[in-house]
């Protein structure tokens, strides 16, 4: 059974930084491709930032280029998204989900944790 936590969410004014995390257990972790995904209100869920098995590839969404970060830790099984530069428009739920092709479609990952919740609100 796989198993995916996210913590680090929280309130922060805009322009502030948060640190997501996402704690994997129940499979071989390092093996899956992972990616961070986030559902405003009323939103479909979207493709925030994907990862390769070993870390060297990313993608990101256009909307938070050069504002967030993700890595991952195989050795901690843990998946972290950066983010900085928080704008009002980044609120959401924020999900980590693994198994996918590593591109930012919802419907190729497989696996799926329950969500953090990150409002950016002054």
């Amino acid at each position: 059974q796989v198993q995916l936590v996210e913590s680090g969410g929280g309130s922060v004014q805009p322009g502030g930084s948060l640190r997501l995390s996402c704690a994997g257990s129940g499979y071989t972790y390092s093996r899956l491709r992972m990616a961070w995904f986030r559902q405003a209100p009323g939103k479909e869920r979207e493709g925030v930032a994907a990862i390769s098995t070993g870390g060297a590839s990313t993608v990101y969404a256009d909307s938070v280029k050069g504002r967030f970060t993700i890595s991952r830790d195989n050795t901690k099984n843990t998946l972290y998204l950066q983010m900085n530069s928080l704008k009002p428009e980044d609120t959401a739920m924020y999900y980590c989900a693994a198994g996918g092709g590593g591109g930012l479609t919802r419907y190729e990952y497989r696996y799926w944790g329950q969500g953090t919740q990150v409002t950016v609100s002054s």
